[in-house]
């Protein structure tokens, strides 16, 4: 049987993960990166983790019916409901890791180091609150 892993440590990894793609695979040069591919790939990974963390310490999936997925819109309404301060921050996530970097493919070192600024940061908050083991 699998082991069951801490969320919020799962969460961590994935950002890990989406640094080292970018270190790894991305070939920086001055202040953008070379190759897209990578770029969106570390995006979306990075935006896993910031979706891990939220679904630790938000009931998100909790509300749906069965097999139905979770919008954007769905975490926006429980982290205005939890958290208001948190709002912009999970927005700034969702709109630079996913939309700009793991759609768009945005090469900016500068933009992409701040979309994982703002992954950090809510993971920082889902860790606290996972802790607490407040929801």
């Amino acid at each position: 049987m699998a082991e069951i892993k801490h969320p919020i440590q799962e969460a961590e990894r994935y950002l890990q993960n989406a640094r080292q793609i970018l270190s790894d695979k991305a070939e920086k040069d001055g202040d953008y990166y070379n190759d897209r591919k990578y770029v969106r790939m570390a995006g979306n990974t990075a935006w896993n983790g910031v979706l891990l963390a939220l679904d630790a310490v938000l009931p998100v999936r909790a509300t749906l019916k069965k097999g139905q997925r979770p919008e954007f819109q769905d975490y926006q309404a429980a982290i205005a409901k939890s958290d208001g301060k948190m709002t912009r921050v999970v927005l700034n996530a969702y709109e630079l890791l996913h939309k700009s970097i793991g759609y768009d493919g945005i090469t900016s070192y500068r933009a992409i180091q701040d979309s994982l600024d703002q992954a950090r940061k809510v993971i920082d908050w889902a860790n606290v609150r996972y802790a607490n083991g407040t929801n």
